[in-house]
């Protein structure tokens, strides 16, 4: 995961994902990367640590962005709790290279799976996000058939 919220208190956590997870809510990678940036500002003071992940891993963190909205968030969502899963089990830990050896193997393994399995988006829809604004609705037409 790009950002490390082992770094905040257990009473602000929810506080801050919250935050985080407004730049996955917008609706381009613009005002994505904007409130990206305004939460790692506002978290600077109290989480420096944070604060420089979020700011070197913004790229990485954002990419999924450019993918058309009904192909964001299940993906990240489907991450997000894996690792959550992972880190519980474990508990705690001795150092920050075993939570990043941990958590990294997720990705990973999502990604072998992946390989394997029929897939779970359309490539020629993500083929196009690079040339084209995609409209994540289908378009609706009112002509009878």
């Amino acid at each position: 995961m790009g950002y490390d919220l082992a770094h905040v208190s257990k009473g602000q956590l929810a506080v801050v994902a919250a935050a985080i997870r407004r730049a996955f809510d917008q609706p381009d990678p613009i005002h994505a990367r904007e409130i990206w940036r305004k939460v790692a500002e506002q978290v600077r003071p109290r989480w420096p640590k944070l604060a420089d992940l979020m700011n070197g891993d913004e790229d990485d963190v954002l990419a999924c962005m450019t993918f058309p909205r009904r192909h964001r968030t299940n993906p990240l969502e489907r991450l997000g709790k894996e690792v959550k899963r992972r880190a519980d089990v474990a508990g705690i830990f001795p150092s920050e290279a075993s939570i990043l050896r941990l958590i990294g193997a997720v990705p990973f393994e999502q990604n072998d799976e992946r390989q394997t399995s029929s897939r779970n988006m359309m490539v020629e829809v993500v083929a196009r996000t690079d040339k084209e604004e995609i409209d994540p609705l289908p378009s609706i037409t009112t002509k009878a058939a």
